[in-house]
């Protein structure tokens, strides 16, 4: 097997890519080449989906109109605003084995950042960071039609992990941020979306910070006992 395996020259490149993908928390102040982002959107759009309606729709967003999204969020965070995002993402009560990870996750970053349990002030100051982009000088904000069903959802999660993946071909690292859909009416208000999109989420874009503590930070997976089922006889 090991032999067949080892036959597949690109495996490398392209594993390289999967496995240096992370979420990325602390950006340089470096500016990423406008070209860069269009190319890189150009062949996520090759992702596969349902009769190929293509249901993606990004907004670019860099430089002063970047700046303004992210003082209004940010705004919006520390006047202590709860979200009102327009669907769930998280489940609506957590159960096992799923809360386990998410605090796993949750310790992990913040034992890095040295943030103790039960911290609240620093706990939503890092949470904050979600509304600066972690510095990144552009973010992609991703919509979709909202009369759209799940399997149009399907279709956007390969779209999104192409991005995630291609960026690492330029050398640029992402962040997904599902709390960038927290606050939809303020996102919609500054872009000019309209009201029949759903802000699902969006991806900080740019250089990492390799002297920043924060990126060391890389959740545990799963082994492969934990989710795949063999079929064989």
């Amino acid at each position: 097997m090991k032999d067949s395996v080892n036959k597949h020259p690109l495996r490398h490149a392209v594993h390289r890519a999967i496995l240096s993908r992370k979420s990325t928390r602390a950006f340089l102040p470096k500016t990423v080449d406008p070209a860069i982002i269009d190319e890189l959107l150009q062949i996520a759009g090759s992702a596969p989906s349902g009769s190929n309606i293509q249901p993606w729709q990004v907004h670019v967003v860099s430089g002063a109109a970047r700046d303004r999204l992210s003082a209004a969020l940010l705004s919006e965070h520390e006047a202590g605003k709860p979200p009102v995002r327009e669907y769930d993402y998280y489940p609506q009560e957590w159960r096992s084995p799923y809360i386990e990870r998410r605090r796993a996750t949750g310790w992990g970053l913040y034992g890095v950042l040295g943030i103790g349990k039960g911290d609240r002030e620093a706990s939503a100051r890092q949470h904050g960071r979600n509304y600066v982009f972690f510095d990144a000088p552009v973010v992609l904000i991703f919509t979709i039609d909202a009369d759209l069903p799940f399997g149009c959802w399907l279709d956007y999660g390969m779209f999104l992990q192409n991005i995630m993946i291609g960026a690492r071909g330029y050398g640029l690292h992402t962040c997904p941020q599902a709390a960038l859909a927290n606050y939809p009416h303020i996102v919609k208000q500054q872009l000019g979306i309209a009201d029949d999109k759903i802000v699902m989420c969006g991806i900080a874009i740019g250089y990492e910070n390799p002297d920043e503590p924060v990126n060391t930070f890389q959740p545990t997976r799963i082994p492969l006992e934990d989710y795949v089922t063999y079929h064989r006889d």
